[in-house]
């Protein structure tokens, strides 16, 4: 690691879909030390249109939220040097002449069926992936961009602006859209530029997003009011970084990515590989995988699955029938349950909405005439050994696909500290399953803005180099030599 030899810290806004958090980073005296300075919950709120309920963001309780722990980490640092901001891909808000117009839509509101609909009725499927290399999401900026021109919204916004970049709008007053996140919008063409010819064909309005920003450009200070109020000083700056949490997480992966997969999991499972150029084909299409940007211009191959969404939902669901749900040791009970015999398709859209999640993996085995689990332990059990199963399948699926030989697989993010489930998905691949760092997102974020700031330098592999000596990850061998690299029959529960 390269710096200057004066001390300075680096924060990082991270937000996910279920927490966000500020994290500190002191990059000085080639050490990389990580504190937590911040954490708050992210709860959506239902709001009444007039029609039926929608789901939304509360993004200024998330801003009010972050700010106060940008201020938390002002007075822990001696020199607060920059900042970076992630967040959870494809939301948005609309601006018109610089004010938001209303809450940002949560992506999983069922407002986005319309905007599937009006789509596809223009450009199928198929189509879609030969121009931006996506796989298919009901609630991809493209959908709800179709969904608000039903409403008749779009024609009062001037400017839409993803989250992360909303959020660096009102620390610096500056508009962009960093290129990480702006490739999963279903709006950027496999080509790196913006698709005006299929905007115009969908009547989705050309100029609405501001210009691609690469990520690790300056975004330039704080707004003199914003350092003000915070206490920081204004010569503050904030970075782009890679501003997708995925593409943040990954960047921070200690991996070779010539030998390795990942799985980036938290609300959502992210499985895939790292790759110079995009993988667009017909097979790469039909089992739902994604190009996504990466950091330093990398592409991230993967398919999304449901993540620990299935447990916090199962979690939450115990918690409103009066059982005092803690996971862990729902999940030391669900280790000590038999294997589970057949598993649930845990891609199956029943359970993307908030809700009654057990009820509705007991309905989806009940419809195939299969014994669904009864017991809590049961249930944590199925929900593992099926997101185990889709882990797994996933990572095959992703070194068929890309040509890549996977002789290793590593596991960030919450997921890492889930045992079970990183057991379980080495036994499942028949390889070795490296977990953590739990921090990935942030670690990504800190050193993207850390190296803009010249306080460490090099590329992707010296960034994880970096994150490899300060936090090795934790070994777990698969426990049947034989290996059973598979592929899950979806639909019958077979593995």
């Amino acid at each position: 690691m390269s710096r200057s030899t004066r001390s300075a810290q680096v924060a990082a806004i991270d937000l996910g879909a279920t927490s966000g958090r500020v994290m500190l980073a002191d990059v000085s005296r080639g050490r990389l030390e990580l504190e937590q300075v911040a954490r708050f919950a992210n709860d959506p709120i239902h709001l009444w249109n007039g029609r039926r309920s929608a789901l939304h963001w509360d993004l200024p309780g998330l801003f009010r939220a972050a700010s106060a722990g940008l201020a938390e980490a002002g007075r822990q640092s001696d020199d607060l040097v920059g900042i970076g901001v992630d967040s959870w891909a494809v939301d948005y808000g609309l601006l018109r002449e610089g004010r938001m117009l209303g809450l940002p839509h949560h992506y999983r509101d069922a407002r986005s069926a319309v905007g599937v609909d009006a789509v596809h009725a223009e450009l199928g499927p198929a189509d879609l992936y030969v121009r931006n290399g996506l796989q298919h999401l009901p609630f991809t900026t493209l959908y709800q961009l179709a969904a608000e021109k039903a409403d008749g919204l779009l024609d009062q916004a001037d400017t839409a602006l993803l989250i992360p970049d909303l959020i660096t709008y009102w620390l610096t007053g500056q508009r962009g859209t960093e290129r990480t996140n702006a490739s999963t919008t279903g709006l950027l063409g496999i080509n790196g530029r913006w698709d005006t010819p299929m905007m115009e064909r969908l009547g989705l309005p050309v100029g609405l997003f501001p210009d691609i920003v690469e990520t690790g450009t300056d975004r330039g200070p704080l707004l003199g009011e914003v350092a003000d109020r915070l206490g920081l000083a204004a010569s503050t700056r904030v970075t782009a970084v890679a501003s997708h949490d995925t593409a943040s997480a990954v960047a921070a992966i200690p991996m070779d990515p010539t030998r390795a997969a990942y799985i980036s999991c938290g609300t959502w499972g992210l499985v895939g590989v790292e790759l110079d150029e995009p993988v667009v084909s017909r097979d790469g299409w039909k089992a739902n995988f994604t190009n996504e940007v990466g950091a330093d211009g990398r592409i991230r191959y993967l398919h999304n699955v449901m993540g620990l969404w299935l447990l916090s939902e199962t979690v939450r669901q115990y918690q409103r029938e009066g059982y005092r749900a803690d996971l862990g040791e729902l999940l030391a009970q669900a280790a000590e349950a038999p294997p589970t015999v057949e598993i649930f398709d845990t891609d199956d859209a029943r359970f993307l909405p908030p809700g009654d999640m057990p009820g509705r993996i007991r309905a989806w085995y009940d419809e195939r005439g299969m014994r669904s689990p009864m017991t809590r332990p049961e249930m944590v059990r199925a929900i593992v050994d099926s997101l185990a199963s889709a882990f797994a399948d996933g990572v095959v699926r992703a070194a068929e696909l890309s040509g890549t030989t996977v002789e290793t697989v590593h596991l960030v993010g919450g997921g890492s500290q889930n045992r079970l489930l990183c057991q379980l998905t080495a036994d499942r691949l028949g390889l070795p399953v490296q977990a953590g760092p739990v921090e990935a997102t942030a670690l990504g974020n800190v050193l993207i803005t850390a190296r803009a700031h010249g306080l460490i330098d090099g590329d992707l592999a010296a960034m994880r180099s970096i994150v490899a000596d300060r936090f090795p990850p934790q070994h777990y061998a698969p426990r049947d030599s034989r290996g059973t690299r598979f592929r899950t029959a979806v639909g019958t529960g077979k593995a």
